[in-house]
């Protein structure tokens, strides 16, 4: 997925899975919970109604420099592809 990530997706992302950042509200604190627990389908599924928290939520979950990569975007204060 190559979507923009903004700061704030980073560090909403980064604060749902305990690696520092800040936390949303109640919504999108939801939609984390949604795709932390989602199989693929569901996933892929939420990733096309919120491109970029999907992008985020992979990187953290999936790419082994996720977390430095989301708290470079998150304290940068510059959106990233």
């Amino acid at each position: 997925m190559d979507h923009a990530i903004t700061p704030d997706v980073a560090n909403h992302v980064l604060f749902h899975f305990g690696r520092g950042g800040y936390q949303a509200g109640s919504f999108t604190t939801h939609l984390l919970c949604a795709f932390a627990i989602a199989d693929e389908q569901h996933f892929f599924r939420l990733s096309e109604a919120f491109p970029e928290y999907g992008a985020a939520v992979a990187a953290i979950q999936y790419d082994p420099k996720g977390v430095a990569n989301l708290t470079a975007i998150a304290t940068s204060g510059e959106v990233a592809a």
